[in-house]
């Protein structure tokens, strides 16, 4: 019975791995999205290829969410020590430390919510991803199954509920006011951005005069 169980639970842990190879050529669901179509909730989602999303909102996300993107492999040593050290100083739970990479293999793979139990899943799930998969797709499926509002998946319907337009046609301040709303995208809605939204798109938009994050390892998003 122990083996069977011990056989079972290495069986489900390795499951991600195999479906992360099968997903760098399909579509994949997000775990939110699988748990809100077995609840009979909606679920608003258009997947569309990176040739069909903004440049200027890519570019917004990364430098936005994760400004080493192009640089790290996955997970970002860097931010992480800071985020400990700064969780240390305040006695407060770990922050800030998820890249886009391990954003996308939560999303994909993992639940909701904050513990060390999916931390350490999840950080090995990210180099996996690095290692099969190019950034091009890291962050085109990343932004095709990111939540920005109440059961809207992805860029797409998120384009087209707060301004009407499809992914394409979105300009660098819609843009930024999609890409700061995804910290809290059930509190800062992109269609009507309160004050401290619209103060962090504009601090984002200057960030991205300025040069922004490096998205050159995005070749679709030149």
């Amino acid at each position: 019975m122990w083996r069977r169980a011990a056989i079972a639970v290495m069986a489900l842990l390795a499951l991600p791995y195999g479906l992360a190879l099968v997903y760098r050529f399909v579509p994949p669901p997000s775990t939110l999205m699988l748990w809100r179509y077995g609840q009979g909730l909606p679920v608003e989602r258009v997947y569309v290829p990176l040739e069909q999303i903004s440049p200027a909102l890519v570019a917004a996300v990364v430098t936005s969410e994760d400004g080493g993107f192009c640089r790290h492999y996955g997970i970002d040593p860097g931010a992480i020590r800071d985020a400990l050290r700064r969780a240390e100083e305040r006695d407060d739970d770990v922050r800030g430390t998820s890249t886009i990479t391990q954003q996308t293999a939560k999303n994909l793979f993992l639940w909701q919510g904050r513990s060390w139990i999916r931390k350490g899943l999840e950080a090995p799930l990210a180099l996996w991803l690095t290692l099969v998969w190019p950034k091009d797709r890291v962050i085109e499926v990343y932004l095709n199954m990111v939540e920005w509002g109440d059961g809207i998946f992805g860029v797409e319907a998120a384009a087209r509920h707060a301004f009407g337009l499809s992914a394409a046609a979105l300009n660098t301040a819609q843009g930024a006011l999609l890409a700061v709303a995804l910290p809290n995208p059930r509190q800062r809605d992109a269609r009507r951005p309160g004050v401290l939204h619209r103060r962090l798109a504009a601090r984002l938009i200057a960030r991205l005069q300025n040069g922004g994050a490096n998205v050159q390892c995005v070749r679709r998003a030149r």
